[in-house]
């Protein structure tokens, strides 16, 4: 059965479009995804997935269950990039440390929507809370990397370089934290007819434009490769280790807060994807330093392909024993 999972994933359609973004970039093509299709395409997913999220928020009924297990994902957010950070900065400098901290506590949307598209694979429902955690748990990441480099970085706090409050509020006005919110209360307030009017947009065409969207994602990480090897050893096996060690944990110890397995396995799936749109964007706003030749591959050419095509079964099979 697992190998029948691994498979089912390593033949995953966007999975291959990654793959042969890569391979392009390798093979010295000039195929390339115009930048603004490119934010178009990343500000339609998140779109997407807030407004679907928001319908079926409102179809469930609030819990201490659902309070709880926000609780949760909270706590894993703010967890995370805490303890990631201190291990990081034994190899890398505090920028990059702060980034890599950032971007590993922060979430991926497209794992996320890849992993909903595996649940369904197993016949289970997503339930429309999750959708509202993954996006309360960009935010906190932001901060607790940006405070751990302005509070580490002797030479930044001199010159006045990182202002916390200046950090906190781009955390929570990134463009992509406010537009999967915003999506996310807009599809709450929307009732079924109206939903029903936009749904060809939000859902027929989703796994198409997602598609494309990781073809973009596999040339630029893979151009992005070259200088991420000049770093050794140590981000590769963080990149692959880490994210493993983070969902395996989740996956068990969301049976203290709930008893359902697509909810446990999405936790999962949430703690163990790192960030490569807000994450990014913030660092480049706010620690210009931080090198994105580094924590950019990790996320996109290691871990992402490790949770598609390892980590989905793994923490699927932990959820349904524990």
């Amino acid at each position: 059965m697992n190998l029948n999972l691994l498979i089912e994933n390593l033949t995953n359609p966007a999975l291959l479009f990654f793959v042969l973004g890569m391979v392009a970039v390798f093979c010295k093509s000039d195929l390339e995804i115009p930048q603004n299709s490119s934010k178009f395409i990343s500000l339609y997913l998140l779109f997407s997935i807030g407004f679907k999220g928001g319908q079926e928020l409102a179809h469930e009924t609030f819990t201490m269950e659902v309070a709880w297990t926000i609780l949760f994902g909270l706590a894993i957010a703010v967890a995370i990039p805490f303890y990631t950070f201190f291990i990081l900065k034994r190899k890398l400098s505090v920028y990059d440390a702060g980034a890599v901290a950032a971007a590993y506590g922060s979430i991926s949307a497209v794992t996320f929507v890849t992993a909903v598209t595996y649940l369904e694979m197993q016949e289970m429902v997503l339930h429309g809370h999750m959708v509202a955690i993954m996006a309360l748990m960009e935010a906190p990441a932001i901060v607790v990397g940006l405070l751990l480099i302005s509070t580490f970085d002797k030479v930044g706090q001199q010159n006045g370089l990182i202002k916390k409050r200046t950090v906190v509020k781009h955390s929570f006005t990134n463009g992509s934290v406010m537009l999967i919110l915003g999506s996310l209360v807009i599809g709450f307030m929307a009732s079924d007819a109206q939903a029903e009017g936009i749904k060809p947009f939000t859902n027929d065409i989703f796994k198409g434009f997602l598609a494309i969207f990781l073809l973009d994602m596999g040339i630029v990480s893979g151009r992005k490769l070259g200088s991420f090897f000049s770093y050794g050893w140590f981000p590769m096996v963080f990149a692959i280790l880490i994210p493993l060690i983070n969902g395996s944990v989740v996956a068990i110890l969301s049976a203290a807060v709930t008893d359902d397995v697509s909810n446990r396995f999405m936790l999962a799936i949430l703690s163990a994807s790192a960030s490569y749109i807000a994450v990014p964007a913030a660092m480049k706003m706010t620690v210009p330093q931080a090198n994105p030749g580094l924590f950019l591959p990790m996320a996109l050419a290691i871990t992402f392909p490790v949770n598609i095509t390892l980590g989905m079964p793994l923490y699927y099979l932990l959820a349904s024993s524990f």
